[in-house]
């Protein structure tokens, strides 16, 4: 990787995430921080020539596995399965909050702004010692808007249900 390479690709494109999982990495800030490169074990997250500089993704290489997810500190890496089900994608993403959602808990999908899009399933909880106080959930969503859920809320009431 180089400072002038300014087309980093960290967005999957739409022939990629049809092929199967596939990370988005949504890191857009030059910090020093570089814990994505080492916790990739396909070699999908290159290494960085300069700490400071943004990842690259071989997005042939990646499995979707999400080891790197809880890696991150800054919570912007994500998995995005659009082939789990007929018109519904799998996102795998971090969540650093309580109370933890359960396997088949209904959780309502957030976009990056907190705007509630949608009702999600919780398909899978991943919360081991490895992860470093970073558990990651599987949520189940309407594939139109896989690329725009990117957190979920647990419980209360929907928005829609507060304007009543």
């Amino acid at each position: 990787m180089t400072e002038s390479n300014k087309d980093v690709r960290t967005i999957p494109d739409c022939k990629r995430r049809a092929a199967g999982p596939v990370v988005v990495i949504e890191c857009f800030q030059k910090i020093p921080c570089d814990p994505c490169h080492e916790a990739c074990n396909q070699g999908a997250i290159g290494a960085f020539d300069d700490i400071n500089c943004l990842p690259e993704i071989d997005f042939e290489k990646c499995n979707g596995c999400g080891r790197c997810i809880p890696r991150c500190p800054g919570l912007a890496i994500f998995v995005v399965d659009e082939t789990w089900k007929d018109d519904l994608a799998l996102v795998k993403l971090p969540f650093e909050f309580i109370p933890l959602p359960c396997e088949g808990q209904r959780v309502y999908g957030l976009a990056r702004n907190g705007v509630e899009l949608c009702e999600a399933k919780v398909i899978r909880v991943e919360n081991t010692k490895g992860h470093d106080r970073t558990p990651v959930v599987w949520v189940e969503v309407p594939r139109t808007l896989a690329m725009d859920v990117r957190h979920i809320r647990v419980g209360g009431t929907s928005l829609d249900e507060q304007e009543d």
